[in-house]
């Protein structure tokens, strides 16, 4: 499995960020846990799929339906079985837009997409054949994002925070998880179904999950 990363349109200092606080989480090397490409979002739109898509096939290859064979003239460097690899897409904000339009395009052309997860990707419509996630900087956002497409699980920050706050410091983002269907939360914030976590917690436990999937399926 291979996590592929998709900033928004922010310094790349935000997403090092991002990352330092989930290995607060992991306490080791996010790598150790997964491999993950970063899109250079600095370089390139972040809310092109084009782009996106153009950099995937640049780190692992193109996809190949189940008939086809991979092409033998692939780099070496590339992931083993890259025509074959399964994604995960953590994408934040404008990263949103494009990486959801990379991640419908990948499956179609025969990869394997394992999970979308969508960081306050706010009026963005989620659709797929593939587990969807979904965190939000409030409750607002939370709530005004359920029509764009339901969800397996959720996050949303309560206290709310910035919308930047979110992806630069998941490991301090306090707030609550819901399963897709609890499309309104409990009035009852501390009932034990709905005890706080960090967002830093959610996407690790999520990861954490893909990964295991991938070992024991």
């Amino acid at each position: 499995m291979s996590l592929i990363i998709c900033p928004g349109i922010h310094p790349p200092e935000l997403t090092a960020s991002f990352l330092a606080g989930l290995e607060d989480v992991t306490r080791t090397p996010l790598r150790e846990l997964t491999n993950y490409f970063i899109f250079p979002s600095d370089r390139y739109p972040p809310y092109s799929a084009f782009h996106i898509l153009e950099t995937l096939y640049a780190w692992i290859g193109k996809p190949c339906k189940n008939s086809e064979q991979p092409d033998q003239n692939l780099s070496t460097n590339l992931l083993p079985s890259s025509s074959h690899a399964s994604l995960v897409f953590l994408s934040f904000s404008a990263g949103v837009v494009g990486a959801i339009g990379a991640a419908r395009t990948w499956q179609r052309s025969g990869g394997q997409v394992k999970a979308f997860i969508a960081v306050d990707g706010w009026g963005v419509p989620l659709r797929g054949e593939f587990p969807l996630y979904r965190l939000s900087h409030d409750f607002f956002t939370h709530w005004s994002s359920a029509p764009l497409g339901a969800a397996a699980e959720i996050f949303y920050a309560d206290p709310p925070v910035p919308h930047l706050e979110l992806w630069r410091s998941p490991q301090t983002v306090w707030g609550y998880q819901l399963k897709g269907e609890e499309r309104s939360p409990s009035l009852f914030p501390n009932s034990p179904r709905r005890a706080p976590i960090t967002a830093a917690v959610f996407l690790i436990d999520l990861l954490t999950r893909q990964i295991d999937s991938r070992l024991t399926g």
